[in-house]
Formats: C-alpha cells, sequence, structure tokens
C-alpha cells in the first residue's frame, strides 16, 4: 500500500494531532514513517514540512507518491530512527517543532510474507526491518541454548523460554530451521495454550523480532536523539504497542521531566533541570470504535511531552541485555 492510500489510517490519529499539535510553518519528524499516515495528516496543516525516517526500504519506496504530492514538504530518508537528530543535520536543521513515533513492527510488514514476520503466513524466516544484518533464520541456528532462553524470556517475556529453546536446539539438528510456519509448529509442540489464548508463537517470534532489529535499544537512542533536536516547546509523542517499550518511554519521560538532584546536605550536587514537562500524566489508549476498527489498536499505548528550555540530559547507559553482534560472534 503507498502512503498515498487514503485507507491506511494509523493508529491514535486523533490523539498523535492532537498531542504534535502541528503549526502552519511548523517543522516534524516523522521518525517511523510506515505507510505515511502520520506525514500526510502532519502535512495537512499548510506549510509544515516533514522529515520521514524509515529503514525498511519498501515504505521509503511506497512513499514516493506522498512525496510528490507535497510538492517539496516531505523528505523521505532511509535509515535508523536512532539517527534521527543526524538525519535532521544534514537536512540543514538545527531544531524541529515535533517529533513523532510509532514503534514495532508495521501492519505492512507483518502482512507479507517474504518478510517473515507472522507465524499466520508461511515464509522465509527473516523478520529485519532493514535490508541488512543477520536474519532470525541466522539467530535461531546459531545461538546458544541458553543465549536463546536469554533472548525469548527477556524480549518475548515467555515463561517456556527454556523448553522453546532447548525444542529448537534438537529442532536444527536434524533440519535447518528457515521457515516461519516450521519455527512455528516447533514452538506450538512446546507452548500449550487454550482456546481464547494467543498462538503459542507470539512471544518467541515478538523476541527474536525485537532482538534482531535491536528495537530496544534504538528505541532509547532515538528518544535521546529526539530530546537533542527539539526545540523549547517542542514536542514529542510516542505510541507503543507492548510492555517493554512503553516502560522505556515511559521511564525516558519520568527520568527527563522530574527535578531533583541537589540539597542542603550536598550543596555541591547540580539540580537536575527537567528537560521535558509531561503532556500525558497517563498513556492515552484507543477507543472502542477504534479498537473495532483495527484490533491493532487494543495494545497502543501513546504518552507525550513538550521540551523545555533546558539543556539536554546525558545519554544513559543501554541495558545489559544480549546483543545481535555478540550472539552472532559467538559470544
Amino acid at each position: 500500500m503507498s502512503a498515498g492510500s487514503p485507507r491506511h489510517v494509523p493508529v491514535l490519529l486523533r490523539e498523535v494531532l492532537e498531542q504534535l499539535a502541528p503549526r502552519q510553518g511548523g517543522i516534524y519528524v516523522d521518525a517511523t514513517f510506515g505507510a505515511g499516515g502520520y506525514s500526510r495528516a502532519i502535512l495537512e496543516t499548510s506549510g509544515t514540512r516533514v522529515i520521514g525516517i524509515d529503514r525498511d526500504r519498501t515504505a521509503i519506496a511506497g512513499g514516493f507518491d506522498l512525496v510528490e504530492q507535497a510538492g517539496g514538504r516531505l523528505t523521505l530518508v532511509e535509515d535508523r530512527f536512532s539517527h534521527l537528530a543526524d538525519i535532521s543535520a544534514a537536512q540543514g536543521l538545527e531544531s524541529v517543532d515535533g517529533v513523532v513515533m510509532d514503534v514495532g513492527v508495521s501492519s505492512m510488514q507483518l502482512d507479507q510474507a517474504g518478510r517473515g514476520f507472522s507465524f499466520r503466513l508461511d515464509g522465509p524466516l527473516d523478520m529485519r526491518m532493514g535490508s541488512s544484518g543477520a536474519s532470525a533464520a541466522d539467530v535461531v541456528a546459531r545461538a546458544g541454548e541458553a543465549e536463546l532462553a536469554n533472548i525469548i524470556y527477556l524480549f518475548g517475556e515467555e515463561r517456556h523460554s527454556r523448553g522453546v529453546a532447548r525444542a529448537i536446539v534438537a529442532a536444527r539438528k536434524e533440519a535447518p530451521i528457515t521457515t516461519t510456519r516450521a519455527l512455528a509448529d516447533i514452538v506450538a509442540r512446546t507452548v500449550r495454550s487454550r482456546p481464547g489464548d494467543i498462538h503459542p508463537a507470539t512471544r518467541t517470534f515478538q523476541a527474536l523480532r525485537i532482538f534482531v532489529n535491536e528495537e530496544l535499544d534504538e528505541l532509547q537512542e532515538a528518544l535521546e536523539a529526539a530530546e537533542r533536536v527539539l526545540k523549547p516547546g517542542g514536542r514529542l509523542v510516542v505510541v507503543s504497542f507492548h510492555s517493554l517499550e512503553d516502560r522505556i518511554v515511559k521511564n525516558f519521560f519520568s527520568e527527563r521531566s522530574k527535578t531533583g538532584g541537589g540539597s542542603r546536605h550536598l550543596p555541591e550536587v547540580a539540580q537536575i533541570v527537567p528537560s521535558f514537562r509531561l503532556l500525558t500524566r497517563r498513556p492515552l489508549v484507543a477507543d472502542d470504535g477504534e479498537t473495532a476498527a483495527n484490533p491493532r489498536a487494543r495494545s497502543a499505548k501513546l504518552r507525550a511531552a513538550i521540551r523545555t528550555e533546558a539543556a539536554a540530559h546525558p545519554p544513559q547507559p543501554l541495558a545489559s541485555w544480549p546483543r545481535l553482534a555478540e550472539v552472532m560472534r559467538g559470544g
């Protein structure tokens, strides 16, 4: 589906626009362009300019019609959204008025069997959002049993991660695991489910996708990049779809919006100055009408904040979970 298709309505569009509040002549970064729904809506405000970023070449190609329609107000860049500050600088922009992120896999990617994201469609076990790097099949073939269990537990929150890892290692001794159906069948024989439960492979597929694309590290680095590039009064709006993502966004906004640090006992400790002011104390969620029309919206949570005049905070160390490069080189 091209970005110009009127059939694509992104999740929480009305709420995103309310929090982003695009203004005439403003400059915005759509950090996860996808099918271009947020960009299209922002461009409806006259004089706005949008920098659309996506690591998926298919998404960028699908947005060419919208670039033409926008008459020079939309620029598309194939890159990781964690690089959004550098991308903005390369476009000659010292600062922007707003950044919006829709985190995770897109419905377009899930619906393409050849991308290997979905256990419901048989295809190559790929799961890469970009066009380079190790695939999910590479990880399944290379990672040790303990590494696989750790990946599936941490990124999929799968209680049966050890059993799934054991089953994968046993199966790959018999034949390479190269398709989504093969992996889904292995997991389904290990994780028992009752009628009405999610598919038993759901959490394992989520874990591999997050791991292969380094999504949680990308998200933290993208939030920090947005902090650096937003001008005072600029707005950051983030839509996430599961607890791991939302926790990172929630913690980022909490850390960046709180005050404190100094005291009368330790006056030399610098007072922390908030770099953001919260616009949403609690996450916004989809109403019944939207969830009925788009079941994916059920798990969406929107958090937003407005940039203060304070300097950006120092980057935080990344979490100590497994990393793709370490697994692929054998530890």
